[in-house]
């Protein structure tokens, strides 16, 4: 039984109410942890630390290279745990091994790029009209209230916190109170590096709770949340009050294009891989599949053929492709879904149960699901179920792909599969999305911005997008003829 506490001002402490909540492995449901359940108290204390950590100047006035050094000192432990880091996060979450070994080195790649960035020459200069020299120059926000959701646990926390002490900052972080294991071992190598008492902060509790107070707190300048829409739009009214920066990255239902010209096994792979990688507990998913007519039925028939041959089982085989999802009100979410899209009149072709067979019972496993025969209007085709559930739509031609790809609230990704480039680039200049890919679907860089457009967000992680996310620009003029003005006669 692993204990988890919070960590406030360089000490792990618990809950000061003492209630506790139950971590489940997702896997068979049983008890792997016993966590400190914050709350506003919790809250309002490490945020009040993270506040006179910063403007005492601790953090921020170190010189950049100084905290490039701990931020490197943090990439080194995670690599050298992440054996160990990489198993928690499976036993916590669900997903495969491959999986968690691929975020705990993605996170330490994080790191270390945040490390190198901040070293790295900023800021602007201007020939302006006057004898002044004006130039700008990037300063930490001050406060930020990181709140992460289930399904990176580890990553995203990394992806937020790694940028945010980058630029000197202090933080407030919440992981999610469904999965806060790894996020504990992070600290714990936090702490190691000696990263100064009250700089990193980390509130374990529920998001109405916790998360709220990070949103509506006036000594908090800066939110960043990754998570639903209907949560984000709560941040959103809760920060309004000091009008602090935000940065939102939400929900998508992303649409992965494939013309008949395309590889044909490059774009199946994908196609599986968009949908059913992490049990498509990815924002990013790609959860709507459009084929062009003339290789509509010959595609789906291999994808089904493949899809069928997924092996599921618990994250830690090795031998497992996808886990179970992260919990069981997530699996009854993920099947409802399933039973609207067969009510509306979707075709299923594969999948659409629980499964509760080879010693899975007790587990929150979902087959790999497909449907086809989908409507625009259908809510299997609209709305975000964040599960192995996939959604066909055929089109005709460049326009109607084009058409149906852009007909959702939401704007985070989207995929072409075509051997033309020139199609290619024209299809990818018209999505209304801010993460695209061709000819494959899914990488992410720690160099290249993160986000969405329409409802799937505000702002960008990651690259040196991310980074500014969490500065503030600063206009400073020189005069170069110190005299009086003139301006008053007398």
């Amino acid at each position: 039984m692993i204990n988890l506490k919070m960590y406030i001002n360089g000490e792990w402490v618990d809950a000061q109410s003492k209630k506790t909540r139950e971590i489940l492995n997702p896997a068979n449901g049983e008890v792997i942890a016993l966590s400190a359940e914050g709350d506003v108290e919790d809250a309002r204390h490490a945020i009040q630390i993270a506040r006179d950590s910063f403007d005492s100047g601790i953090w921020s006035e170190l010189p950049a290279a100084e905290r490039a050094r701990y931020l490197l000192a943090v990439a080194d432990k995670l690599e050298e745990h992440a054996d160990e880091i990489g198993r928690l996060e499976t036993l916590d979450n669900g997903k495969p091994l491959r999986e968690t070994a691929f975020d705990v080195a993605d996170a330490a790649a994080c790191f270390r790029y945040y490390a190198g960035l901040v070293t790295k020459p900023d800021g602007q200069t201007y020939h302006v009209a006057d004898p002044v020299q004006a130039m700008v120059v990037r300063e930490p926000v001050g406060v930020c209230g990181l709140i992460v959701p289930w399904n990176y646990p580890l990553l995203m926390g990394v992806w937020k916190i790694a940028p945010a002490l980058a630029a000197g900052n202090t933080i407030v972080f919440k992981p999610s109170e469904v999965t806060p294991v790894s996020a504990q071992k992070l600290f714990e190598i936090m702490e190691e590096v000696g990263i100064p008492k009250g700089v990193a902060n980390m509130v374990l509790g529920p998001g109405p709770t916790v998360g709220n107070e990070l949103a509506e707190s006036h000594l908090v300048d800066k939110i960043s949340f990754t998570g639903g829409t209907a949560t984000g739009r709560s941040i959103m009214k809760s920060a309004v009050g000091n009008i602090k920066k935000i940065s939102l990255e939400l929900g998508g239902k992303s649409p992965n294009i494939v013309f008949a010209d395309a590889d044909f096994e490059t774009a199946v792979d994908y196609a599986l891989f968009g949908i059913f990688a992490n049990q498509g507990q990815v924002c990013s998913a790609g959860s709507r599949l459009l084929i062009e007519d003339s290789i509509h039925d010959r595609f789906v028939e291999r994808l089904v053929e493949r899809a069928k041959k997924i092996r599921v089982g618990p994250g830690n085989d090795p031998a497992t492709e996808m886990g179970p999802v992260v919990s069981h009100a997530h699996m009854e979410k993920v099947l409802h879904y399933i039973e609207l899209g067969k009510s509306e009149g979707a075709r299923l072709l594969c999948g659409g149960n629980r499964i509760t067979t080879n010693g899975l019972e007790k587990g929150y496993f979902v087959e790999p699901t497909i449907f086809t025969d989908t409507l625009p209007s259908m809510k299997i085709v609209q709305e975000e179920i964040f599960g192995p559930v996939l959604a066909i739509q055929r089109f005709k031609d460049e326009a109607d792909a084009i058409r149906l790809a852009n007909d959702t609230v939401y704007g985070l990704a989207g995929g072409v599969f075509t051997q033309d480039g020139a199609k290619a680039m024209r299809v990818i200049k018209k999505l209304r999305a801010g993460i695209t890919w061709i000819n494959c679907y899914h990488p992410t860089y720690n160099e290249a911005p993160w986000g969405g457009y329409k409802q799937s967000g505000i702002g960008r992680g990651l690259g040196t997008f991310g980074f500014d996310e969490y500065t503030e620009v600063k206009q400073i003029n020189i005069n170069l003829q110190v005299q009086p003005t003139g301006w008053f006669e007398n």
